[in-house]
């Protein structure tokens, strides 16, 4: 991976000892940190731009924050409690049992962090622009622009008329691979200008792993200082 992104932290506590151990330990996973002291600036905050981790000191005044934060903000976002209590936190993926210490909090960050890099691999997109000759399922060739790919899919643009449902197979040289790799994929939606979206149906494994690795580099995001 590059250093290019960092992921984006949001830390909700007005607690100085949990703010200077997460801290600290946030920065030894390259992770940016936004710390808020209420819930309403942190839902302010959410409510400006993508945020990959929110960490909430867990009490009476957080508690519905927590609760809300699938419908606030951004279904992707992995939630850490920090909590005095000794079980699960509703609206929470993972939870981090006081008192802090420096052992406990880099186990859960580690854990989010595997999350939100799989998370970002899987929603991310990269820019192209590669004119292909596709085939539908009724053998009609369709010549299209492919203009992102990929974990789970393709963007394209095409002066053909799709219908969503529509299968098209083609080969694709993704930039610098040693050769095209096969893909047979489905649209999924369709918008004007001929704007349209696919799902992978089908890649062979060895194209897949060419895709895989090429996704791969791709992905720009900060190195974490500690070992993974």
């Amino acid at each position: 991976m590059t250093a290019d992104m960092a992921f984006e932290c949001v830390l909700v506590s007005r607690d100085p000892g949990v703010v200077c151990v997460m801290n600290r330990v946030l920065d030894n996973f390259s992770i940016a940190t936004n710390v808020c002291f209420t819930s309403s600036k942190a839902s302010e905050h959410l409510a400006q731009g993508s945020t990959d981790l929110i960490i909430v000191d867990y009490d009476e005044t957080t508690e519905e924050f927590v609760r809300n934060l699938c419908k606030i903000q951004l279904q992707k976002a992995t939630v850490i409690a920090v909590s005095e209590l000794d079980r699960p936190v509703p609206g929470a993926h993972l939870a981090i049992r006081k008192p802090l210490t420096g052992e406990s909090c880099a186990q859960s960050v580690k854990t989010a962090y595997t999350k939100m890099l799989r998370d970002h691999r899987r929603h991310a997109r990269y820019a192209l622009m590669t004119s292909v000759r596709a085939d539908d399922q009724n053998g009609r060739t369709i010549p299209i622009t492919i203009v992102d790919v990929g974990d789970g899919g393709i963007g394209m643009i095409t002066k053909e008329l799709l219908a969503i449902g529509t299968r098209l197979s083609f080969h694709l040289l993704l930039p610098g691979a040693e050769r095209s790799i096969f893909i047979e994929a489905k649209v999924l939606w369709t918008r004007q200008y001929g704007a349209a979206g696919c799902e992978f149906v089908r890649i062979p494994p060895v194209d897949l792993s060419i895709l895989h690795d090429w996704l791969k580099q791709k992905c720009r995001v900060k190195r974490p200082l500690v070992a993974m």
